[in-house]
């Protein structure tokens, strides 16, 4: 097999160094990746939306400009993007109906960041609906299957841009984390996916799911492209009023420090009963690995974790509520016709919205009632900063925690679909992350064994504590040969 044909397998780093020598064009690494789209997304159905003119046009213009030489961090990368994040001239319809026919007018903050960085954006990415699944199965434009089992599902939100990795279809990609998007993705694909600190990426140019939940974070093959492109995305934006005016460090230079003297909480909560055998046992020997690493490990408490299913489906349909009634046939998207405004919105929005948005909708429209608003979404809140406390005090024990990125490996389409409560528990371990605020990054560390799936081991650190993070994600992964395994396609 030539090296033009197994250009689409390189990372970000490897095919950097290409790049910059001129052994191979961005052209030649945006057609490999075409042709592998092209031979298998009508199997894996990763993309919304793809225009290959598009990007080759832009490869051949880096290539013209001599920027792929010139340093810049992803000059000829291409990356994949998430159907809710805004690209100018691109349909972005969150995988909903309501937003057929909608084009964006303008480019949120992390697209203007890649263009900077020089990065080839090759097309929207599959997800649930308006970013609300755990399996990418409540997408109107079809479900999306996992590589390394085309029966199961690759997780979700996130699942187009995370099989889109794990199938070689993009070298990277973005994805959104509201309560696990990209983590529980990352580890059902056996990908890495990291989700920042809230405020460390600007959500300008993100569709709104829950507003205080929602960051945008990337999905790469490993730690180093990780790293890369997450300093890429990071900055102070003028135009979020949540973005974090603060430094943005060299996430790469955090890796290779090995993880001596640092300490690994291992809290009790998050190994339950109920919890996939496999899954357990991988994690475990992880935790083994990292101790002969020269890590330090410590038990710890999380005592409120038992109510964070709870307060994150309160707090996050409310604000879902509140951020979706903008699409009522209006201004954009869909438009049913009605007798009079009224009838049109309940006519627009009773076609435009599948059944887990509505479901959504709908709770958290209850939440904020009148008469209900106190005895549900205020006491979420507080609830809220009970678990928030719970992570300070852990943290004054540890420099990071590490815990099963989800409980079960990917299970089969259709399996859930009829139970919500148990759709809901797939992100029992990664929802607190986004309610507190802080980072976290889920890396591949074992898979099952019949049939072969991938196993998500996560790692959690402070506010703005991603080196932190990655320099333990990558000494872990530089231990081990998970990342290296790719599914059988």
């Amino acid at each position: 097999m030539t090296i033009a044909m197994m250009l689409h397998t390189q990372t970000i780093h490897e095919l950097r160094v290409r790049l910059r020598r001129g052994d191979i064009s961005v052209r030649e690494v945006t057609q490999a990746v075409l042709d592998r789209i092209a031979g298998l997304d009508g199997r894996i159905k990763a993309y919304n939306w793809l225009n290959a003119d598009d990007a080759l046009t832009q490869a051949e213009a880096i290539d013209r400009a001599g920027v792929a030489k010139d340093g810049n961090p992803l000059a000829g990368v291409p990356i994949a993007i998430k159907d809710s994040i805004n690209v100018v001239g691109q349909p972005c319809t969150c995988a909903s109906k309501i937003l057929q026919g909608y084009i964006a007018p303008y480019d949120a903050f992390v697209i203007r960041q890649l263009r900077r960085a020089g990065a080839v954006l090759l097309g929207r990415t599959n997800m649930d609906e308006f970013a609300m699944g755990s399996s990418t199965e409540n997408s109107s434009w079809g479900v999306t299957r996992n590589p390394w089992d085309l029966e199961r599902i690759p997780g979700g939100s996130s699942g187009g841009s995370a099989a889109a990795v794990a199938a070689d279809e993009a070298i990277a990609a973005l994805g959104s984390d509201t309560g696990g998007s990209i983590r529980q993705p990352a580890a059902l694909c056996g990908c890495v996916g990291l989700k920042p600190t809230y405020g460390r990426v600007s959500r300008y140019g993100l569709v709104a799911f829950a507003s205080s939940l929602d960051q945008i974070g990337p999905l790469t093959k490993d730690v180093e492209d990780c790293a890369v492109l997450l300093g890429v995305l990071s900055g102070h934006d003028v135009k979020d009023s949540t973005s974090v005016a603060q430094a943005v460090p060299d996430y790469t230079q955090a890796l290779g420090k090995g993880v001596k003297g640092l300490r690994v909480g291992i809290p009790k909560e998050y190994f339950v009963a109920g919890m996939d055998r496999e899954a357990e046992a991988a994690v475990r020997g992880a935790i083994q690995k990292l101790q002969s690493l020269g890590a330090e490990v410590v038990e710890l408490s999380l005592p409120h974790t038992e109510y964070a299913v709870a307060v994150y489906y309160l707090i996050a349909t409310a604000e879902a509520s509140a951020n979706l009634a903008r699409f009522d046939g209006v201004r954009y998207g869909l438009r049913v016709a009605g007798d009079d405004p009224i009838e049109m919105y309940r006519q627009t929005r009773g076609a435009g919205f599948g059944p887990e948005v509505k479901r959504r909708i709908i709770l958290g429209t209850y939440a904020l009632s009148a008469g209900y608003h106190d005895a549900y979404y205020l006491r979420a809140q507080k609830a809220r900063t009970l678990i928030r406390g719970d992570f300070e005090k852990a943290f004054e024990k540890c420099d990071v925690i590490v815990t099963p990125t989800s409980p079960t490996a990917a299970f089969k389409a259709g399996e859930k679909a009829d139970d919500p409560l148990q759709m809901y528990l797939s992100d029992i371990f990664t929802i607190s992350v986004n309610l507190v605020g802080i980072c976290g990054v889920s890396i591949p560390c074992g898979f099952t064994v019949n049939p072969k799936l991938p196993i998500g081991l996560q790692i959690l650190g402070k506010s703005f504590g991603e080196e932190t993070i990655l320099r333990m994600a990558h000494a872990y992964e530089q231990a081990t040969d998970w990342h290296k395994q790719r599914p059988n396609l």
